[in-house]
């Protein structure tokens, strides 16, 4: 399922939002620059490698080796499918979220959130060799946010059965139906190849539960009075 468009309100415009838009889209464009060579040295450096983590905490590598790469790697993308699918559901959910938690302390949430997401997709697989990339886990925390803050929200999905159809449907299903699938998704993947590529699904479903406890203590509660009457009754 894919979302179009919501109807929760937007009270404040989001400036973090679309300058975290705008600074992964300029990292892409740099990285379209590279030659593979390069492009897989850098993603090696700067993607969450797990391996490295774990030789970070039995003493043989340093600590910005093994950490740096947490906040960095959040703005690096595999491919244009991959940073256009993030930043659109960044876009589609991060601006409600801001709104109801003010513009700084939504990018201290953000942050949190994509942290949170590779320490959870490293404690799955602690000997991947894998570079883990990408902001999904950082917007997976802010979908959990919002299914917390914006649970009855109707939100235009574009469905694909048979042949592609919309139906709005309420925010609550389309998270929790996305949850579950990442939840599932990890699960049939462990075991697997800590060589091979692929999805971080516990890195996902890390993000989403973790928003959703930052939500509690984020939270602007006058805003969210506002939000959820302007939500549910326009």
């Amino acid at each position: 399922m894919i979302p179009l468009r919501d109807n929760a309100p937007r009270l404040s415009f989001p400036i973090v939002t679309l300058a975290l838009i705008a600074i992964n889209i300029l990292v892409f464009f740099y990285q379209v620059t590279l030659s593979p060579y390069n492009l897989n040295s850098f993603v090696m450096q700067n993607g969450v490698v797990p391996a490295h983590v774990t030789q970070f905490l039995n003493g043989r590598a340093s600590l910005e080796y093994a950490l740096a790469p947490f906040i960095i790697s959040m703005f690096l993308h595999g491919g244009w499918l991959h940073l256009i699918g993030n930043m659109w559901f960044l876009w589609i959910f991060g601006d409600n979220v801001e709104s109801a938690f003010g513009s700084f302390a939504y990018l201290v949430f953000y942050l949190t959130c994509g942290i949170s997401a590779s320490f959870v997709q490293f404690a799955a697989e602690p000997l991947s060799r894998v570079p883990t990339i990408g902001a999904s886990g950082a917007i997976a925390g802010v979908m959990g946010a919002y299914l917390f803050l914006y649970p009855r929200a109707r939100v235009l999905t574009l469905i694909p059965f048979i042949f592609y159809f919309t139906m709005e449907i309420p925010a609550y299903v389309m998270l929790v139906y996305w949850f579950v699938i990442q939840f599932f998704s990890g699960v049939t993947s462990l075991g697997m190849s800590h060589t091979s590529g692929g999805v971080a699904f516990w890195a996902h479903v890390g993000g989403f539960i973790v928003g959703m406890i930052l939500t509690i203590f984020f939270r602007r509660p006058q805003q969210m009075t506002r939000s959820n009457y302007y939500s549910y009754n326009r």
